[in-house]
């Protein structure tokens, strides 16, 4: 069985589309045997697709700007969307069914200060009239050590994605608020990255078919069911909180049947980037995205 390397910025139930290619058996159904890991500060996704490291990563279109910006040439593409919207949300000390992000003003908020992350909650902060200049946006580093802090004791709110801030809350420890993604709507979150080259290989068209039906299969299975087959891939998560999870990112809209990236997406993805400053230029779409493999074998061999 051939083996396909599979590297991930972060590993969350967020990117469940592309986990199930994997827990869902649809990449062994197309002979391959996936080698899963998730990128280090010392080794990105970017440099190990760069090095021929890995052959597919989840990334997002943002990494292709600041290249781009620089007028270095892309030979990494996006070639197909994983999340259509944020994944993050914000968690409170309290239980509060009226929240509104007006309530973050003045207090202690434990940010992720990753760029995307961070370029995302400060678009959502405007667009829900919050000012966030006027909120103490604490970093508290990584994930892992965000999520240790507040379990410290430190922040009135954090900003964590699924399915940490679930475990908090049967922890008993915080209470889901407010979804971000809710605030932004659709964006190019996170998607598929791989070589010009790859793209064009055999493996390729084998990885995009199990995908597709990786991704018919995480909108249209229970929950329950697919945190079952993920269960390897969180075992420091209780399972009722991976199917909660992966519910709630159904029911937000993230997986949309759609595999392509599509422009109004991008292009609100460019909002968000311009609206925090990181980025001055709005980059074409066809400079950094790429059909998706089959498609583009099925329209060269129609023509």
């Amino acid at each position: 069985m051939a083996t396909i390397n599979i590297i991930v910025s972060r590993h969350s139930a967020f990117y469940s589309p592309l986990i199930s290619t994997i827990s869902g058996g649809f990449l062994a159904a197309e002979g391959l045997e996936a080698y899963y890991e998730a990128a280090t500060p010392d080794r990105t996704a970017w440099q190990a697709l760069s090095n021929g490291s890995a052959d597919v990563a989840q990334i997002a279109v943002s990494a292709s700007w600041g290249p781009l910006a620089r007028g270095e040439d892309l030979d990494l593409m996006h070639f197909a969307q994983i999340n259509e919207r944020d994944g993050f949300f914000i968690a409170a000390r309290e239980r509060d069914p009226d929240f509104t992000w007006s309530k973050m003003q003045g207090r202690d908020v434990l940010v992720d200060h990753l760029g995307q992350p961070l370029a995302m909650f400060k678009f959502a902060a405007h667009k829900q009239g919050l000012d966030y200049g006027g909120l103490n946006a604490i970093d508290a580093g990584e994930p892992n050590e965000m999520e240790q802090a507040w379990r410290d004791g430190k922040g009135d709110y954090v900003h964590l994605q699924g399915p940490a801030p679930q475990q908090l809350e049967k922890d008993g420890l915080g209470y889901v608020v407010a979804a971000v993604g809710d605030a932004i709507g659709p964006v190019a979150f996170s998607s598929l990255t791989a070589s010009r080259t790859w793209l064009e290989t055999d493996a390729a068209l084998a990885f995009m078919r199990a995908y597709r039906k990786a991704r018919a299969y995480v909108n249209e299975t229970p929950a329950a069911e697919i945190a079952k087959a993920e269960a390897d891939f969180f075992k420091t998560i209780d399972q009722d909180v991976l199917a909660a999870t992966i519910e709630t990112y159904q029911g937000l809209g993230c997986w949309t049947p759609e595999v392509e990236i599509s422009s109004a997406a991008y292009e609100t993805a460019l909002d968000v980037f311009m609206h925090s400053g990181v980025i001055s230029d709005r980059f074409a779409y066809d400079a950094v995205i790429a059909t998706p493999p089959d498609a583009a074998y099925t329209k060269l061999h129609k023509e």
